[in-house]
C-alpha cells in the first residue's frame, strides 16, 4: 500500500493510492502498477517511452486517469485523453542506483617544457590526466601525428604521462598533445612544446683593447654566444667574481648584455668580461668572454650634453599581464639623469622606477601609448620616443557547458574569446575537426544542431588561437530519449508558503522529448481558474525567460512563511534571462539595451542589493613568527546576512594583495576574529578584511597597522651552488644570494662547509651579509684542480637554516703541460687555411681540457704580434679565415683549459695563394630559344699577381622570393632551361679558381628584353672598370657593377 500526503492551502488530505502486486513471473525488484489492467497501464506523452519498457505501443481508449505509485514516491497523476496512443506498455519504478557515466575532463594537461642539453635528467615527462567514466585510455601526438608507443621505443606511456627516455633535440624537439577517450568521446589537450635550451661558450678570439679620454662615456659590446632561452647579464672587471655593480654611471642592458659608462673615471682602468647566465629550470650555466682592457687618456675633463645610447624599439609589443621593460641610458659629463613620461596618458601606479629602466608590471591596455625617456643634466637634454603595444592571448569570455537536450530538439552553442590580435575560434568532436554539414552549421564561435539524433551525442571543443597561444574549452552533449521520470526532480511533499500570498509548486519532471504536464488535488484534475494557474510557456520560448516555466502558481495559500531570497533585476525586458544564482543575461544586445542595471534579492523581510560594506576596526595581536590573531568589528550588511570574511594581507616588498590561508580555513560570518598562518618570519605585513554574502565580496577594510613577524632560524637552503676557477692554490665556491623572503631574520648570512673528497673532516667558513655570493679558500697545499665537496646553509640570529645537498666543486686548474705535435697547414683559398694537429693526451692536462688555440703571424713579424683562433671542443684541425692574399705565415698550435694556455708546437709554414681576379665578367648578353637562354660574356683573363681562371659560377635565381640554383661553367657561355611561364630572372656571374671566387656581375633578365631567335633585337653591354660602383636602369636591364661607361638601352 502507497501512503502519501500533499500539504496545500493549509489542508491535509490523503492522496489516491494505488494497490500494487508483484509481477509472478519475474525476480526483478522492479514492479508495475496499473488502474484496470495491471499488464497494459501507460503514463506521460513523451513520445520516446518509459525506462525498461519494450518498444511496443499500448492503446489507451476512453477517457481514464492513470495513476502511478512507487516505493518512496511521491503520488503521481497523469489525464489521458480519448484514443490516445503512448509509446509504452507498461510502467516501471526504480531506485536510482549507479554511477553516472561521463566523458574524459582533463585534471592535468601537458605543460610547454625546457629540457637543458648535457643535463644529468635521463627522461622527460609530460603529464596528462582526466577524470572520465568508464576510465579514459591515451594516446599521445607529436606534430600532429600519433606516436607509436612500443616496448622498446624510448616513448613510455605512465598512466596518461608520456616519458621520453634520453631526450634528443633532433628527434624529440617539436609539440605535443594528449588524446583522451572512453567510451562517450574523445578530447584533446592543451598543445606543449619540448624545447631544448643551451648556451654555448663565447668565441676563443681575443678581444681588442679600447682606449679612451678619461670622462668620456664607453660601450663594451658582449656579442654572447648562441642560447636559448633569453641570458642574464652582468660584467666582471679584472677577475672573478669581481661584478661591477650597475648604478647611475654604469648601465648593463639585459636586453644585449652591453656594458654603459656613462663617464670614465680613473677607477674604470681594468680588463672587462661579459658574464652571460641560462637560467633553465634545474640548471643554471654560465660562460664569460674573454677581457678586453680599458685604458685611458689623461685630460682636463670638459663638460658635454647627455647622448642617449641604450635606446628601447621604436615599438615594443608584449602580452598583457606581464612585465614590460624599456631601457634608456645616455653618455655624459656630468652623468645625466634619466626621466620617463608617457606622452599620451598619465603615468600609471603600475610603473616601477629606477632611472635607466621603466618597468611596467602586469601590462593592460590601457598601458598602451607613447613613452618618452629623457636625458638631462647641466650641459643640455637628449630625448628618445617609443610606442608600447599590448597584444593578448586568447581569453574565453563565453564557453560551453555539458549539455543534455532531448532528441529531435535543436541546439546552439556559442564560444566567445577575447585576445589579441582577435582569436579565431574552429570546433573539434572526438578530437577531429568540425564543419558543417546537414544538419550542423560551424560559424565562427557558433555551433548550431537542427534536430538532433542520438548519434549527435559525444565530447565537443571549441578552440580559440592567436599567434600567442591557443586556448581549448570542452563540454560534452548527451542527446536523450527518456520516459518521464521523476527521481531527480521529484515534487516537495511539504512546500511552506506566506499566508495570503502566492506559493509555486515546481513540477520537472526529467523527460526527452519533453513530457505533458497535469496537476491534481486529491481526486480532482487542475486547471486554470482564479486561483490556480498553470505558468507554462508563458513566454516565447526563444525570447524570454524561462524560470517559470511548467509551475503551478497558488494564490493566496495559507501557510509559514519562506525565507529563501530570490533575484530580481529592475531592468524588466522580455529578452532578459535570470539563471538560478541570479546571474542576469542579456541576449541579442543592442543600442537600446542601454541603461543602469541594478540586482537585488529579496523575500518577505525586504531587499538587499549589494554587498556588505567594509568591516572596520583591524586590530593585529598575538605577532609570532607564521601567525598573527586579526579581531575586526562588523560592517553593515546591507540587508543580506554576512556569508562569511576573506583576509588579504601584502608585503612591504609587494604592492599586491594576496589571499592569505586562515584558523578556521572558513571564517563564518558571524566571527570577529581568525588567525593568519604560513606567514614569513621577519616580513613587514599590512592586513585587510574583507564580507561577503549572496549578492558578492564587500568593499575591504582600511589595512591594518603595519606590523612586522617575529624572527626565526632560516628554513630554506641557499640555491646555486658550484665554483672552481680562480688562482693557483684556490677553491673558490659560488652561490645564489638568497632573497629578502627567505632570509627570516637580522643577521644573516652563510656558513659554507668544504673537504677534499674522501676526506672526513669538514672545513666551515662563516660568510656574512645576505648579498654575499662567493667564498674564496687560499691554501698552499691545495693541488691543482682538486675535488672538494661542498655545501652550505644560511644562518641568523635565530640559529641555523638546513644544509644544502652536496655538491663537487673542484680547485684552480693548472695550464697543459704538453704540446700538440705534427702540425700542419695548407691554403686553401687566398684568404683561408686548414690547419690540423695530434693532439695532447688528456692525462698530459690538469683540469678539463677546454680546446686548442692557434696563432699564426706574418713572415718577418713577431710571434707576440700573432692573431689567434680557439677551437669550441676537443678538435684536431681548424679553418682560419681572414689571411692576407700570397703570403708567408707561421703556424703554432697549443692546447687550453681554464688556467690558460700550454706550450707551444713547434711551428708550420704555409703560403696563401694569390687572389682571385679583381675584374667581373663583362659584355653579358642573352638569347632567348624556346624554353632555353643563353647567356654569354667576354673571357676574364688573370694578372701577373692574381690566380689562374679555372671556370666560371653563374648564380640563378627566378624571383627574390626563390631558392637560387647555381650553376658551373668551364667557359664563358652557358645555357638555362627555363619555363614556359618565364618571366624574368636574376643572374651572377664570377670567375673561380685556386684563389677563390672573383668579383660578381649581376644582370636582371626580362623576357621581353636582351635578343631572341629569330629574330634578333639588341645585345646590352657593360664594360667595367673599377672604382665606381653605379646602378643603371633600362627598359629590360639593371646592372650592379663597376662602370666605365653606362649600358645600351634596349
Amino acid at each position: 500500500m502507497c501512503q502519501e500526503s500533499l500539504e496545500l492551502q493549509g489542508q491535509r488530505g490523503p492522496a489516491r493510492c494505488v494497490q500494487s502486486r508483484e509481477d509472478p513471473g519475474s525476480s526483478s525488484p522492479w514492479r508495475r502498477f496499473g488502474k484496470n489492467e495491471p499488464d497494459k497501464a501507460c503514463v506521460g506523452r513523451g513520445t520516446s517511452g518509459t525506462r525498461g519498457h519494450p518498444s511496443s505501443s499500448c492503446a489507451v481508449w476512453g477517457h481514464s486517469q492513470l495513476q502511478l505509485c512507487c516505493p518512496r514516491r511521491s503520488l503521481l497523476l497523469l489525464q489521458v485523453g480519448a484514443e490516445q496512443v503512448l509509446p509504452s506498455p507498461a510502467v516501471w519504478c526504480q531506485a536510482q542506483s549507479g554511477t553516472r557515466s561521463y566523458g574524459p575532463v582533463f585534471e592535468e594537461q601537458p605543460s610547454h617544457t625546457l629540457f637543458p642539453e648535457g643535463s644529468a635528467e635521463e627522461k622527460v615527462t609530460l603529464g596528462c590526466r582526466a577524470r572520465a567514466n568508464p576510465p579514459a585510455t591515451y594516446r599521445w601526438k607529436m606534430n600532429g601525428t600519433e606516436l607509436k608507443l612500443e616496448p622498446d621505443s624510448r616513448y613510455r606511456l605512465v598512466a596518461g604521462d608520456l616519458v621520453i627516455s634520453n631526450p634528443v633535440k633532433a628527434k624529440d624537439s617539436g609539440s605535443y598533445q594528449c588524446v583522451a577517450t572512453n567510451s562517450r568521446g574523445t578530447v584533446v589537450s592543451r598543445e606543449a612544446s619540448l624545447r631544448f635550451g643551451f648556451l654555448q661558450e663565447f668565441s676563443a678570439e681575443e678581444r681588442d683593447p679600447v682606449k679612451i679620454t678619461e670622462g668620456w662615456g664607453v660601450m663594451f659590446t658582449c656579442s654572447p654566444p648562441p642560447h636559448y632561452p633569453g641570458l642574464s647579464y652582468r660584467w666582471l672587471l679584472n677577475e672573478f667574481p669581481n661584478f661591477i655593480p650597475a648604478d647611475g654611471r654604469r648601465f648593463i642592458s639585459q636586453t644585449t648584455g652591453n656594458l654603459y659608462i656613462a663617464k670614465t673615471e680613473a677607477s674604470d682602468l681594468g680588463n672587462y668580461s661579459c658574464f652571460a647566465t641560462s637560467h633553465m629550470d634545474f640548471i643554471t650555466k654560465s660562460v664569460f668572454s674573454k677581457f678586453s682592457r680599458l685604458s685611458l687618456a689623461a685630460e682636463d675633463a670638459r663638460q658635454f650634453p647627455p647622448s642617449i645610447k641604450a635606446r628601447f624599439p621604436a615599438d615594443t609589443y608584449a602580452l598583457a599581464g606581464q612585465l614590460v621593460t624599456l631601457e634608456c641610458f645616455a653618455f655624459g659629463n656630468p652623468v645625466p639623469r634619466i626621466k620617463w613620461r608617457k606622452l599620451d596618458g598619465p603615468q600609471s601606479s603600475k610603473w616601477i622606477g629606477s632611472e635607466p629602466l621603466l618597468q611596467i608590471q602586469h601590462a593592460g591596455f590601457e598601458d598602451e601609448g607613447t613613452y618618452e625617456c629623457e636625458a638631462e643634466n647641466a650641459k643640455g637634454r637628449d630625448t628618445h620616443q617609443g610606442r608600447i603595444i599590448i597584444h593578448a592571448q586568447p581569453d574565453w569570455l563565453d564557453v560551453i557547458s555539458d549539455t543534455e537536450a532531448d532528441i529531435g530538439s535543436d541546439l546552439r552553442w556559442s564560444c566567445v574569446a577575447s585576445g589579441k590580435p582577435r582569436p579565431t575560434v574552429r570546433w573539434l568532436r572526438d578530437g577531429q575537426p568540425l564543419t558543417s554539414q546537414n544538419r550542423i552549421e560551424v560559424s565562427g564561435g557558433e555551433l548550431r544542431f537542427s534536430k538532433l539524433v542520438l548519434e549527435d551525442s559525444g565530447m565537443y571543443q571549441c578552440v580559440a588561437e592567436n599567434k600567442h597561444g591557443t586556448v581549448y574549452a570542452s563540454a560534452e552533449l548527451t542527446v536523450q530519449a527518456l520516459a518521464p521520470d521523476f527521481r531527480l526532480n521529484p515534487v516537495k511533499r511539504l512546500i511552506p508558503a506566506a499566508r495570503s500570498g502566492k506559493v509555486i509548486i515546481p513540477c520537472q519532471p526529467r523527460a526527452a522529448p519533453k513530457a505533458t504536464v497535469l496537476w491534481t488535488k486529491g481526486t480532482e484534475l487542475l486547471v486554470n481558474s482564479s486561483r490556480y494557474k498553470l505558468l507554462r510557456d508563458i513566454f516565447p520560448l526563444d525570447f524570454c525567460p524561462q524560470f517559470l516555466k511548467d509551475q503551478w502558481e497558488f494564490p493566496n495559500a495559507q501557510h509559514e512563511q519562506i525565507f529563501y531570497p530570490s533575484f530580481v533585476w529592475l531592468l524588466s525586458l522580455c529578452r532578459v534571462t535570470i539563471t538560478a544564482d541570479g546571474t542576469l543575461i542579456l541576449q541579442n544586445i543592442s543600442k537600446s539595451d542601454e541603461g543602469k542595471y541594478t540586482c537585488f534579492a529579496e523575500n518577505f523581510m525586504g531587499k538587499a542589493n549589494r554587498p556588505p560594506g567594509p568591516p572596520g576596526g583591524v586590530v593585529v595581536r598575538d605577532i609570532g613568527d607564521t601567525s598573527v590573531q586579526l579581531s575586526w568589528s562588523r560592517g553593515f550588511d546591507n540587508h543580506s546576512p554576512i556569508a562569511r570574511y576573506l583576509i588579504e594581507a601584502r608585503t612591504l616588498l609587494s604592492s599586491q594583495w594576496k589571499q592569505m590561508r586562515t584558523n578556521p580555513v572558513n571564517i563564518e560570518g558571524n566571527a570577529e576574529t581568525a588567525q593568519v598562518v604560513n606567514l614569513i618570519p621577519w616580513m613587514d605585513y599590512e592586513f585587510r578584511v574583507l564580507a561577503s554574502n549572496i549578492l558578492g565580496i564587500g568593499e575591504p577594510s582600511l589595512p591594518s597597522s603595519k606590523i612586522r613577524t617575529k624572527e626565526a632560524a632560516p628554513t630554506v637552503a641557499p640555491s646555486g651552488l658550484g665554483g672552481g676557477g680562480g688562482a693557483p692554490n684556490e677553491l673558490i665556491i659560488t652561490w645564489t644570494p638568497t632573497l629578502r623572503d627567505y632570509q627570516n631574520g637580522d643577521g644573516f648570512g652563510y656558513i659554507v662547509s668544504f673537504r677534499r673528497k674522501g676526506s672526513q673532516e669538514w672545513l666551515r667558513a662563516r660568510v656574512p651579509h645576505a648579498e654575499s655570493l662567493h667564498f674564496v679558500y687560499r691554501n698552499e697545499s691545495i693541488a691543482p684542480y682538486t675535488p672538494f665537496e661542498v655545501k652550505i646553509k644560511a644562518y641568523n640570529r635565530k640559529g641555523e637554516g638546513p644544509e644544502s645537498l652536496t655538491a663537487t666543486v673542484y680547485s684552480a686548474e693548472e695550464e697543459p703541460k704538453a704540446a700538440p705535435y705534427r702540425v700542419t697547414a695548407k691554403s686553401v683559398l687566398s684568404s683561408e687555411m686548414d690547419v690540423s694537429w695530434e693532439p695532447v693526451e688528456q692525462g698530459e692536462v690538469t683540469g678539463v681540457l677546454l680546446g686548442y688555440e692557434i696563432r699564426y703571424w706574418k713572415d718577418g713579424d713577431k710571434e707576440e704580434a700573432a692573431d689567434r683562433v680557439r677551437t669550441a671542443g676537443l678538435v684536431t684541425s681548424a679553418h682560419v679565415t681572414g689571411l692576407n692574399p700570397n703570403t708567408d705565415y707561421h703556424v703554432s698550435v697549443r692546447a687550453y683549459n681554464r688556467a690558460g694556455t700550454g706550450p707551444p708546437s713547434p711551428s708550420t709554414n704555409v703560403t696563401t695563394t694569390r687572389p682571385p681576379p679583381k675584374r667581373p665578367p663583362g659584355n653579358i648578353s642573352w638569347t632567348f630559344s624556346g624554353s632555353t637562354v643563353s647567356i654569354k660574356w667576354d673571357p676574364v683573363v688573370a694578372k701577373a699577381d692574381e690566380s689562374a681562371v679555372t671556370g666560371y659560377k653563374m648564380l640563378y635565381r627566378q624571383d627574390s622570393h626563390s631558392a637560387p640554383t647555381l650553376y658551373l661553367a668551364s667557359k664563358s657561355h652557358i645555357d638555362i632551361p627555363i619555363p614556359e611561364d618565364f618571366t624574368h630572372a636574376f643572374v651572377q656571374i664570377r670567375v673561380t679558381g685556386p684563389g677563390g671566387d672573383g668579383t660578381p656581375a649581376e644582370v636582371h633578365i626580362l623576357r621581353n628584353s636582351g635578343t631572341r631567335a629569330p629574330p634578333a633585337t639588341a645585345t646590352a653591354l657593360a664594360t667595367p672598370a673599377p672604382p665606381i660602383l653605379a646602378t643603371a636602369r633600362s627598359q629590360g636591364i639593371v646592372f650592379k657593377t663597376p662602370l666605365e661607361h653606362p649600358p645600351a638601352v634596349v
